[in-house]
C-alpha cells in the first residue's frame, strides 16, 4: 500500500509541474511543455520500468496523433478565420452579428455558448474553442477574455461532442448501456448547463450587476439546452444530444436578442446585409456543418465510404497490438479545410491565394505546434507507462468510502493529461465503475462522474488553453488564461462532487 502512495505522488510530478510552471511560474507552454516530455520520460523510465524505446515510440505516438487529427483542426479553424479577415467577409460577420444585438453579453450567449456548443457536437478536437474565440476577438472582445469565455463555455457541451463519441467511448470499455449512460450524464449535467451562462455574463462585465436586463434570456438559453438534452439522451442515446440541444439554444437566444433589439434594427437600415451577401460570409460554416453531418454516422453509406480512408499503423512497440488509426478525409480538420477553400473559389478567391493564407498560418502557429505535440507525447508516455494507473489507483486508495467526491477530479486529471473527454474515459471510465461496484453504488452515476468530470478539465487542460491562444493571438498568454481557468475549474469540480456524493439515490426517483 505505502509503494501505492509513493507512485501516485511521482505520477503527479508532471502533473503539478504544469500546473505550477504555466499557471504560478508564468512560463512559455512551448518552453515547459517540451522540458515536461524529458521529465516524464525519464520518470517512467526508472519508477515504471519503461524501455527507452518504447518511451520514444510512446512519444513519436502522442506527436502524430497531435498532428493529426488536432493541429489539423487548430490550423484549419485559425486559416477559415484568416481568410475571413483578409476577405473582409469577416466585417459582414461582424454586422450580421450586431444587427441581432450590440449587448456584448448576449454575443457571448450566441457565440460562445451556442455557436461553440454546436461545434462540439458536431466536431470537436478544439473546433468549439479557436473558431468562435477568433471571431469574438474580431469583434473587439479583449482576445483573453475571449480565449476564456470560449473555455468556460466549451465545458458541458464536450461530453456529447463529436456526435457522443465521450459517452459511448465509455459505454464501450465499462460494458454499460449507452442510452441510459447517456440519461445520467445528462442528469449530472443539467445544473451547470443552466448556470454557467449566467456566469459567461457576468464575467462579460466583471459584475453579478451583468445580469440587469438579460436574467430571462440568459435563463431561456440554459434551459433550452438542457431540456433538450435530457430528453435526447433519455431515448435516443449519446449521438444527438449536444447537436440538438445547441440548436435549439442557439435559436431560442437568438430570436429573444431579436425581441429584444427590435426598435434598435429598425431605425438602422444602412446597416442591413443582402441576403446574398450574408450567406456568402457564413459560407465556410455552413458547408462545414452539412459536410460534417454529412461524413457522420447519421447518414451510414457515406461515413463507411469516407472510413475507407483510414491507416492503422503500429508505433508504439511496448504492446504489439497496439495501433494508432488515422482518418484522413472524415476528420474536422479536413472537412473544414474542404469547407474553406470550396466556399472561397464560390466567392472566386485564387487557389494560389487561399494557399498562401494557409501558408502563413501555419507559420503563425508554429510554437503550438511545439506545445500540443508535447503534451499530447506527455499523455502518451503516462499512460502506456502505467502512471495514470497509479494516479487512478492511489486517489481510490486515499479515499476510501469519499471516493464518490472525487470521482469527478478522475475524469478532470483525466482531460488535463490527455486534453479529450474520450481519452479520459478511456483511462479511467473501467476503474470508476469497478470502484462503483466494490462501494455498491450504481456505476452508472459514477461512470457518467468521470465523463461530466471530465468537461471540467477541459477548460484548464494545456492542449485547449493552447487552441485559445492559437486562435486569439495570444501564443505564450498560456499562463495567464490557466490561473484565470483553474479557480472555475476548482469550483465546477466541488460542486460536482457534492452532487454524486450526496445525490446517487436521484437515480431511484427519475
Amino acid at each position: 500500500m505505502n509503494n501505492d502512495y509513493m507512485l501516485f505522488a511521482i505520477a503527479m510530478i508532471p502533473v503539478l509541474w504544469l500546473i505550477i510552471s504555466l499557471g504560478v511560474l508564468k512560463m512559455p507552454a512551448h518552453k515547459t511543455c517540451s522540458f515536461t516530455v524529458i521529465l516524464t520520460l525519464i520518470i517512467a523510465m526508472i519508477c515504471w520500468r519503461m524501455k527507452f524505446i518504447d518511451g520514444i515510440t510512446a512519444t513519436v505516438e502522442g506527436m502524430a496523433i497531435a498532428l493529426w487529427p488536432i493541429l489539423l483542426v487548430i490550423v484549419a479553424a485559425l486559416f477559415t478565420y484568416n481568410l475571413a479577415v483578409e476577405t473582409k467577409t469577416m466585417d459582414v460577420i461582424k454586422t450580421m452579428l450586431s444587427s441581432i444585438t450590440t449587448d456584448k453579453r448576449i454575443q457571448v450567449l450566441i457565440l460562445a455558448w451556442g455557436f461553440g456548443g454546436f461545434l462540439e457536437a458536431v466536431a470537436g478536437y478544439g473546433t468549439a474553442v479557436a473558431i468562435p474565440a477568433s471571431i469574438l476577438a474580431s469583434l473587439g472582445f479583449n482576445p483573453i477574455f475571449a480565449a476564456v469565455i470560449c473555455l468556460l463555455a466549451n465545458t458541458v457541451p464536450t461530453a456529447f461532442g463529436a456526435l457522443g463519441i465521450p459517452v459511448t467511448t465509455l459505454a464501450t470499455v465499462t460494458g454499460l448501456e449507452v442510452v441510459h449512460l447517456s440519461y445520467v450524464t445528462s442528469i449530472q449535467l443539467a445544473g451547470f448547463i443552466i448556470l454557467i451562462p449566467f456566469l459567461l455574463v457576468i464575467l462579460t462585465e466583471k459584475s453579478i450587476k451583468a445580469l440587469k436586463g438579460v436574467v430571462g434570456i440568459t435563463l431561456i438559453s440554459g434551459i433550452t439546452f438542457a431540456v433538450p438534452q435530457i430528453i435526447i439522451a433519455k431515448y435516443l442515446g449519446a449521438d444527438l444530444p449536444a447537436l440538438v440541444a445547441s440548436i435549439c439554444s442557439m435559436a431560442c437566444t437568438i430570436i429573444c436578442a431579436k425581441l429584444m433589439n427590435k426598435e434598435k434594427v429598425q431605425t438602422k437600415q444602412e446597416d442591413k446585409i443582402e441576403l446574398k451577401q450574408g450567406i456568402l460570409a457564413w459560407l465556410p460554416y455552413i458547408l462545414l456543418c452539412v459536410l460534417i453531418l454529412l461524413a457522420s454516422p447519421l447518414v451510414p453509406s457515406i461515413n463507411a465510404f469516407l472510413a475507407k480512408a483510414s491507416s492503422n499503423i503500429h508505433i508504439y512497440t511496448g504492446d504489439s497490438t497496439s495501433t494508432t488509426a488515422f482518418s484522413w478525409i472524415n476528420t474536422p480538420g479536413m472537412m473544414i479545410l474542404i469547407a474553406t477553400f470550396i466556399a472561397g473559389l464560390i466567392q472566386k478567391l485564387k487557389f494560389t491565394y487561399m494557399l498562401d493564407v494557409l501558408k502563413r498560418t501555419i507559420i503563425q502557429l508554429k510554437t503550438s505546434f511545439i506545445t500540443i505535440m508535447s503534451i499530447v507525447a506527455i499523455s502518451k508516455i503516462m499512460s502506456h507507462s502505467g502512471m495514470t494507473s497509479s494516479i487512478s489507483f492511489g486517489l481510490c486508495a486515499i479515499t476510501g468510502s469519499f471516493y464518490p467526491l472525487i470521482s469527478p477530479l478522475l475524469g478532470a486529471i483525466g482531460t488535463f493529461v490527455t486534453g479529450s473527454d474520450t481519452s479520459a474515459n478511456i483511462l479511467f471510465g473501467a476503474l470508476q465503475t469497478e470502484a462503483a461496484k466494490s462501494l455498491s453504488i450504481d456505476p452508472y452515476w459514477i461512470a457518467a462522474a468521470n465523463t461530466a468530470g471530465a468537461t471540467a478539465g477541459k477548460m484548464i487542460s494545456p492542449q485547449s488553453i493552447a487552441i485559445a491562444t492559437s486562435a486569439t493571438g495570444l501564443i505564450g498568454s498560456e499562463g495567464k488564461i490557466l490561473s484565470t481557468t483553474v479557480k472555475y475549474c476548482l469550483g465546477y469540480v466541488v460542486i460536482l462532487g457534492l452532487i454524486v456524493y450526496f445525490g446517487g439515490g436521484i437515480l431511484t426517483l427519475l
